[in-house]
């Protein structure tokens, strides 16, 4: 027998009990998938009980033993069945929230957080933890719980910290006070959980092995199938024939779930695909009769028909909407679903006809386009696109109601001027989709409506002046080097902006050759930018820049630029700097000129930062030889650390003339892999930071 009951991880974790991971279970194994699909759930739901404060999130089940250990302290303690890596998780982002409120607001909320939600404080040190992991992952879990140095390092535990710390420091407006504290309040009070508890005596790794062997449960189209049908009792079967089979045969389960989420963002964005099937639910209640559910079945495979073409473009009639179709559909942002689905809707109802809903997915691709040129490609992109059908004016023609929308507030829709000076400086090779940088690439190289056109999708991101540079390059580059600057400084800051890709075929064992024996290999290659580049006698900051404009302005005349507005992107994007160092494990550095390179920025403007922000690790940067800086000072008044003695308490080494690993540095592209940046061709070695 076991008991079953709804509960929050408030009311799990509060009180003197203890939850021990058994030997049997796996170690922490989310990656950064899961936890940024838990970061949204958490978000979107602060956000909407702002509205709502009874709103909850259902995130799954934990099933509970009692552990044969408990005893007389008055200490609950449970054995974790099913679960562990949820309430693992959980319990570091408490500790993420813990650490980034006792920076921000004082140390109550580090004193109030461990005693309610991680720590027995007044127990015996055996019952001290309140989650007690798997012994392998203790150390680091123990790590993140005491804040000391070590925490945050190259482990799975230390990663989700890390992750979660990065994305703190990035939803933590100066100008909203509460927004942290909302965060806080719907992991604790907002996230709902069934808990399981077996009886005494049960043998718990039975039902492990139970729980582990079940079979292939029923998705929620199953679910919803089956209750549309129980509401047909004498038409079920004529509408199955002649509607919902013809739907199946054309949609597997996972379209068929992707369809009824679909169906219900129309009407409410912040509906998330796992409640899907009570959304569903909860408007088909509201219908009484057999022919309004049978209603009901026709309008939705109307709907899967125009599914079914967005998922394939080829089926599309008109030629102008069939290529922007494929074109959204090889971008391959799933959240941009909706809107297709609204705009087909339209023209399927006489709304809008094909050359308007041609225009509006030109906007749509202009819009993504534009975004990751600036660098802003991820930047509040999913709640933008759930948004648009619910938030743009219905008594516009669709076209211009879109492009409107997207105008308007903070979306980052670049203007032309925003272009032109990103395009120069920004690290586009670390930004966005790998497979996004290179339809870019590709759609710029059609353009030029060669008569003799190549086959792009065979070719690769080639960087012109190479990520490691030989002797020749290092000539070629220092020639314009300015008064005061590195060889490293000028090489990061231009060495992934746009203005320096291309596309080949090249073999990569030729990619770091000279540019003397490039340019002839870029001048036969078929493609129309190469040969421009091939027109250059030399290879360097002049030539690179004066592309950069040369291909902003083709991209301004090639993709719509938003409705007139002031601009909104000027200026660095501090908040990804925030979040590469809250993200900088322990026992690592990196550079003024790397973040610089990261953002588009100057070294000299991310010093002046740092030392005027308070900022997530701003003692990990150092100078590009390794020292700490003369003029470092903590913002922080209160602290007076030595910030060497601080990086060797969490395993960074130092030679006999203070500088620190170079084994340890991260370097530009380094930093935007640990934002999630995808670098395909050329993944480097994230340093290893464990203490030696």
């Amino acid at each position: 027998m076991v008991a079953a009951r709804e509960t929050t991880l408030q009311e799990l974790l509060e009180g003197s009990k203890q939850y021990q991971v058994p030997l049997y279970q796996r170690t922490y194994s989310w990656k950064t998938a899961q936890l940024e699909r838990l970061w949204e759930d958490i978000t979107q739901l602060a956000a909407d009980r702002a509205e709502d404060p009874e709103l909850t999130h259902f995130i799954g089940s934990v099933v509970l033993a009692p552990s044969p250990s408990n005893g007389p302290t008055g200490v609950q303690e449970f054995l974790v069945i099913d679960g562990q890596q949820r309430l693992t998780t959980l319990s570091i982002l408490l500790c993420a929230i813990r650490d980034h409120r006792a920076k921000e607001d004082g140390a109550e909320h580090r004193e109030r957080i461990d005693q309610q939600y991680l720590v027995n404080r007044w127990k015996p040190e055996r019952q001290r933890l309140k989650l007690v992991p798997t012994q392998a992952d203790r150390p680091a879990y123990q790590a993140c719980l005491d804040s000391s140095p070590q925490a945050g390092g190259t482990d799975a535990i230390g990663a989700a910290y890390r992750h979660f710390s990065s994305k703190l420091a990035a939803a933590d407006d100066p100008e909203d006070p509460e927004d942290i504290e909302r965060i806080e309040d719907a992991v604790i009070s907002g996230l709902a959980l069934v808990s399981v508890t077996a009886q005494r005596g049960d043998n718990p790794h039975r039902i492990f092995e139970s729980l582990n062997n079940t079979g292939l449960s029923l998705s929620q189209a199953d679910l919803l199938r089956n209750y549309l049908f129980m509401r047909l009792p004498t038409r079920g079967e004529a509408v199955y024939q002649s509607l919902w089979l013809p739907l199946q045969q054309h949609l597997d389960r996972d379209q068929l779930e992707l369809l009824f989420w679909l169906d219900l963002v129309q009407r409410d964005p912040r509906i998330k695909q796992s409640d899907t099937y009570a959304g569903q639910q909860r408007r088909l209640d509201r219908m009484r009769t057999e022919k309004e559910i049978e209603q009901e079945v026709a309008r939705l495979c109307r709907l899967g028909q125009l599914l079914r073409t967005i998922l394939e473009p080829f089926l599309e009639p008109d030629t102008a909407v069939r290529r922007r179709l494929a074109r959204l559909h090889a971008w391959g942002t799933t959240t941009v679903y909706p809107v297709l689905l609204h705009l087909l809707d339209r023209r399927d109802r006489g709304s809008a006809d094909s050359a308007q809903i041609a225009t509006a997915l030109l906007y749509l691709e202009s819009y993504f386009v534009r975004r990751l040129l600036v660098g802003r490609a991820t930047a509040n992109i999913n709640r933008v696109l759930l948004a648009i059908v619910t938030e743009m004016d219905a008594e516009q023609p669709v076209d211009q109601a879109l492009h409107r929308y997207l105008s308007t507030g903070r979306k980052y829709y670049a203007t032309d001027q925003e272009l032109r000076a990103a395009i120069r400086s920004i690290p586009y090779y670390l930004n966005g989709r790998a497979r996004q940088r290179s339809l870019v690439l590709s759609w710029l190289e059609e353009t030029y409506a060669s008569k003799e056109p190549v086959a792009l999708s065979k070719l690769t991101i080639e960087h012109v002046l190479p990520q490691t540079p030989t002797d020749d390059w290092r000539q070629m580059l220092g020639e314009d080097l300015e008064a005061g600057e590195e060889f490293g400084q000028a090489h990061e800051a231009l060495v992934h902006t746009l203005g320096n890709l291309t596309l080949t075929g090249y073999n990569a064992k030729l990619s770091n050759s000279s540019f003397s024996v490039k340019r002839p290999q870029l001048a036969t290659s078929g493609v129309r930018m190469n040969q421009e580049i091939a027109e250059q006698e030399r290879w360097s900051r002049p030539q690179i820049h004066a592309r950069a404009d040369a291909l902003a302005e083709r991209v301004i005349a090639t993709w719509p630029a938003p409705a007139e507005r002031a601009a909104e992107n000027s200026g660095p994007a501090w908040g990804v700097i925030d979040q590469a160092l809250a993200a900088l494990p322990a026992g690592s550095w990196t550079t003024y000129g790397d973040l610089a390179a990261l953002i588009g920025s100057h070294a000299v403007a991310v010093g002046q930062r740092l030392a005027t922000t308070v900022t997530p690790n701003a003692h990990r940067v150092l100078q590009s030889d390794g020292k700490v800086s003369p003029n470092f000072a903590w913002v922080d008044p209160s602290r007076t650390e030595d910030p060497k003695v601080l990086l060797k308490a969490e395993g960074l080494l130092f030679d006999l003339q203070e500088r620190a690993q170079p084994e340890k540095r991260f370097a530009t592209d380094q930093l935007a892999l640990l934002l999630g940046a995808e670098i395909p061709d050329r993944m480097p070695e994230i340093p290893s930071v464990q203490n030696p």
